[in-house]
């Protein structure tokens, strides 16, 4: 679909209060225990939906229901234990969904790592940040693909405005040789918006009946930029870093508007990309992305996607 100029006036427009009635559909959220996960839980509970929030820590995760439920009396939420770092944990969690067989309609694909200080792996010895931020979506994707089929499913990845210096090193995806913080997250959040176009075209091709889009939160005040950045800068650039986000960024709750908006717009952009509208798309109202020329290779797309299947394990035409 094409976007008019007039459209994408509207669209950045879009607050909570737009989004429409989700009461009886299911949203799962990785990485919803605090953060922009936890807004974006709070947006679709707000809304009516029911949502599983995915995490590794049973308090935080006992914690963000209990806050959701606070904001929102009534609201159907619960905690899903899944370690991302570990693709027996994944399986685990969607044998468990499978089972269940319910129907899901959103799936955001949120949790993540930033710029690990040094090189570091996964439980099956995937690097951290492309283990954690990448091939664990792609697995969970892949692997709740019949329930998404089911529920004709909105899926949502988070990219990030690091995907415009990302680049795709299919010799070395894994960052055996010569580690550096920045450039490994960049190529993870890359290939967060890749994935997200390629699954669309896959979808299409295959009659999946997916949605698939990507969205990013600009420059969002949380845990992952208190926490994450390590380049070796040291008590200076730590002060610059708080420096900068205090004028260039905005609240987590504003960083979550954009995935708010992919996942749950009607006439969204299959395969679009989302984020503010602001200065450098720093921050600002949610609308349509920028996607930069090295997202849309083709070639590059799909042997990324067949390099996660070999390391993952998994197969979405096998998986259905």
């Amino acid at each position: 679909m094409k976007l008019r100029h007039n459209d994408m006036r509207v669209m950045a427009s879009f607050t909570l209060d737009d989004i429409p009635d989700l009461s009886g559909k299911l949203a799962v959220v990785t990485g919803a225990t605090g953060g922009l996960g936890l807004e974006t839980a709070l947006g679709l509970a707000g809304a009516g939906a029911e949502v599983a929030l995915v995490g590794r820590n049973p308090a935080k995760g006992r914690e963000a229901a209990a806050l959701i439920r606070a904001r929102h009396p009534g609201a159907t939420v619960w905690f899903e234990q899944v370690d991302l770092a570990s693709l027996a944990s994944i399986e685990d969690f969607a044998d468990e969904m499978l089972a269940e067989g319910r129907p899901i309609d959103i799936l955001v694909n949120n949790a993540g790592v930033m710029a690990v200080p040094k090189r570091e792996t996964t439980a099956d010895g995937f690097e951290l940040q492309f283990g954690t931020n990448y091939l664990s979506h792609f697995a969970l994707t892949g692997r709740l693909l019949p329930l998404l089929k089911a529920g004709r499913a909105r899926v949502v990845q988070l990219a990030s405005i690091a995907h415009k210096g990302g680049r795709i090193r299919l010799d070395d995806l894994n960052a055996e040789h010569n580690y550096k913080p920045w450039p490994v997250y960049q190529q993870s959040k890359l290939a967060m918006l890749m994935f997200a176009i390629e699954l669309q075209r896959r979808s299409d091709a295959n009659g999946w009946g997916l949605t698939s889009v990507a969205a990013h939160p600009g420059y969002a005040h949380t845990d992952l930029f208190t926490n994450g950045p390590g380049d070796g800068g040291g008590a200076l650039y730590a002060w610059i870093l708080r420096l900068f986000e205090k004028f260039a960024g905005h609240s987590a709750a504003a960083g979550a508007l954009p995935t708010l908006m992919a996942a749950t717009l009607p006439d969204v952009t299959p395969g679009g990309y989302y984020g503010p509208q602001g200065w450098q798309d720093l921050k600002g109202p949610p609308g349509p992305a920028r996607v930069r020329p090295q997202a849309r290779d083709p070639l590059v797309a799909k042997q990324l996607w067949e390099a996660s299947e070999r390391l993952t394990g998994v197969s979405f035409d096998a998986v259905l």
